[in-house]
């Protein structure tokens, strides 16, 4: 007898704009456990041409009164992450957050206290460990082939010489490409190394008419390594995405992940050439200076929401849990903070 097949989560969608538009709504639509069944927006003819079976209501509170909704993914300004995702919690939905988390840590672990009371699935959007060049350095990490990693430098350089009128580059709440790149850089190293023991973070504003930070430089400090996290908005030839030294040989990467611009493009998710990344990372050994070409597997973006639909339907694992998202919270405020004091700032001993 064949098995029932389950009935797709129903999600609301929180948000329109950059994120929910472009990453959001169609990694979900991908995802045979999951169903875009509502979007928070007043953009209702932009929803209709692009997804003719989402509804669109005006409000979070008219999404959350349709007891049909099972899942919200809030895809809204920095700002906003936190209180909607507190409301949708209340009403006893589970919920998955574009990052950052939150604002600040404290606001964060108010909002995950809430998911663990209620029992309910809360996630936050790290997509990145599903980039074809990230899942290519954790293949080539396992091999030992580097040896004793000692220096990694991980970079998201892009060239945006104009300031935009959008929020993210407004002197605002969570804007900043602190904020913005940040914890993907933050979350991929954790994922890599765990916690570090301090951050020495310069922030700043470089591009003339800018109002928020579009230069950001990191250091985190562990044990035995260096890690070092930049993103800037003003670099003409962004190349270097990592740079990582071992005892007995370096790995090379150049160009970023192909993933978000396809769905720019607007191709079909998964379909075929989905996250093949077109220029794989160099080896190049200490001894001999040796170069190899070291291909990967291709990134694949849906993967995060298939994990969420197993978590809600068939008691699978949380992709990103509340505690993960807090630890790169920890760090980013703590970045913040170091370029404020203009200081190294040390991460607090966990208990235990």
């Amino acid at each position: 007898m064949t098995p029932p097949v389950p009935i797709p989560v129903n999600v609301a969608l929180v948000g329109f704009g950059y994120a929910g538009r472009t990453f959001h709504a169609p990694l979900i639509s991908a995802c045979a456990g999951l169903r875009l069944h509502t979007v928070v927006t007043r953009q209702d003819e932009a929803l209709a041409a692009a997804w003719p079976g989402a509804r669109a209501v005006p409000t979070l509170e008219s999404a959350l009164s349709d007891p049909a909704v099972g899942l919200v993914v809030i895809a809204t300004p920095n700002a906003l992450h936190a209180p909607q995702a507190k409301a949708a919690l209340e009403a006893g939905r589970a919920v998955v957050i574009d990052k950052p988390f939150a604002l600040d840590l404290a606001e964060a672990r108010e909002v995950a206290a809430l998911a663990a009371a209620r029992g309910l699935l809360l996630s936050v959007f790290h997509n990145r460990r599903r980039d074809a060049d990230f899942l290519a350095l954790e293949a080539e990490l396992a091999t030992g082939r580097l040896g004793a990693i000692h220096t990694f430098e991980s970079r998201f350089d892009r060239f945006r010489p104009e300031v935009r009128d959008r929020w993210r580059e407004r002197d605002g709440p969570g804007s900043g490409v602190w904020n913005d790149l940040g914890p993907h850089l933050i979350d991929q190293a954790l994922v890599l190394f765990g916690r570090p023991l301090a951050i020495a973070c310069d922030l700043a504003v470089m591009r003339p008419d800018g109002q928020a930070v579009d230069w950001a430089h990191a250091v985190l400090r562990y044990a035995d390594k260096r890690v070092i996290l930049h993103a800037d908005m003003t670099t003409p030839a962004p190349d270097i995405r990592f740079r990582v030294h071992g005892a007995t040989a370096s790995w090379l990467k150049s160009g970023l992940d192909v993933q978000e611009e396809q769905l720019k493009a607007g191709l079909p998710v998964g379909g075929p050439g989905w996250g093949v990344d077109p220029s794989p990372a160099v080896r190049v050994d200490g001894a001999t200076g040796r170069r190899e070409s070291v291909p990967g597997p291709p990134g694949d973006y849906r993967a995060f929401y298939d994990r969420v639909a197993k978590a809600l339907t068939a008691g699978g694992p949380n992709p990103v849990p509340p505690d993960q998202a807090l630890a790169v919270m920890e760090v980013l405020e703590a970045g913040t903070e170091s370029a404020r004091r203009r200081a190294e700032v040390r991460l607090e001993p966990v208990d235990g």
